[in-house]
């Protein structure tokens, strides 16, 4: 399986919780660790470890000092799907295509 950044982002994107961790801090901004834990109750502390580690490496999401310099937090890194969306856009002017060309069809048979 190619390592390419399209499929390593894919690839951390596919889990529901990891999704729902970006969506996290895009809807509040910089988490720690253990804000985002407390987030998901239902996955231990090393399971949600596991998953931002998964999410850094792809590049989803960065660590950083807090403003005050006294914690670490994590950012999305919102930007780096942006390969993710010009491969989706790809198949959704593919589709907007076939769209017009059936309601061409049906538009000659109707006249």
């Amino acid at each position: 399986m190619p390592d390419d950044l399209l499929s390593v982002r894919l690839k951390a994107i596919a889990d529901p919780t990891r999704r729902a961790i970006l969506d996290l801090l895009a809807q509040r901004g910089a988490q720690r660790a253990g804000d985002i834990a407390d987030t998901f109750a239902a996955i231990s502390r090393p399971g949600v470890s596991k998953h931002l580690r998964v999410l850094r490496e792809a590049g989803l999401i960065r660590e950083t000092a807090s403003p005050d310099g006294r914690m670490r937090v994590y950012i999305i890194e919102a930007e780096a799907l942006r390969v993710v969306q010009q491969w989706v856009d790809r198949y959704t002017l593919y589709w907007q295509e076939r769209l017009a060309d059936l309601e061409r069809l049906t538009t000659e048979n109707d006249g």
